[in-house]
């Protein structure tokens, strides 16, 4: 057995923790050099980011027995690709499934674009924990000056704010995970009166947000996942590896 994982989740450097304690071979792709540095030592690892021909052409260089998508539930045009070059190449393929953690006791959006319009009508400032692609949504006049946003301490990501225009004092570069302690001293560092985030689920920190958000009587924005996947648990990943079934 030899397994192919994408990865860059927290559930996905978990299985590839317990794959190197099994002794199972696995190769973990991951799309920036900052992310190999996340993962568990003495795991092989594949980095920079890859399109539907490359991932077919790491899938032909040895026999996987498996691919296994642990990429994160908001990534679904990585996803799409990926189980298009597994199906072309005849690679077993299996989604790694983040259990949903969403709350009913907040605002939803159904999307980034969606969650700006909805911080044009909420007052005051707002920390923005959804990651650096989609910030250029919250980079508009009237809104922009009220959004913190909290980033992985990585130049690009850095350097996107920046040239979004987010004040420099607002960005907060930082690596999770976040306990509900250190989210309650941000939000109340920077006077946060909206606290927007992603459903992420357990391993993306999501219930320690929701718990800051509400013990310090922060509006939580949360912007709801694209689409409902099918797949499989990390323990269930786990289980059907040990009983051979995948």
């Amino acid at each position: 057995m030899e397994l192919l994982l994408f990865g860059g989740t927290g559930e996905g450097r978990a299985l590839a923790e317990w794959l190197r304690d099994e002794g199972i071979p696995v190769t973990v792709c991951v799309a920036t050099a900052y992310g190999s540095t996340l993962l568990p030592p003495g795991v092989v690892a594949h980095t920079g980011r890859l399109d539907r021909a490359g991932m077919e052409a790491l899938m032909v260089r040895r026999p996987y027995t498996c691919v296994i998508d642990a990429t994160h539930p908001y990534a679904v045009e990585v996803t799409r690709q990926l189980q298009e070059a597994a199906q072309a190449r005849g690679v077993p393929y299996v989604r790694l499934l983040r259990t949903s953690d969403g709350e009913d006791a907040c605002h939803k959006a159904g999307s980034m674009a969606e969650a700006a319009e909805m911080l044009q009508r909420l007052p005051g400032n707002i920390l923005l924990t959804t990651g650096s692609k989609e910030l250029h949504h919250f980079a508009v006049p009237g809104l922009v000056e009220r959004c913190f946003p909290r980033v992985l301490p990585m130049m690009d990501s850095l350097e996107r704010c920046l040239r979004l225009g987010f004040p420099p004092a607002h960005i907060l570069c930082m690596q999770g995970p976040f306990s509900q302690a250190l989210n309650e001293a941000l939000i109340g560092q920077y006077s946060i009166r909206t606290l927007v985030t992603k459903d992420t689920g357990s391993y993306g920190g999501f219930r320690e947000k929701a718990q800051a958000a509400q013990g310090t009587g922060c509006t939580l924005l949360v912007v709801e996942r694209p689409v409902q996947e099918t797949g499989q648990t990390l323990e269930e990943i786990q289980r059907h590896i040990k009983e051979g079934r995948l």
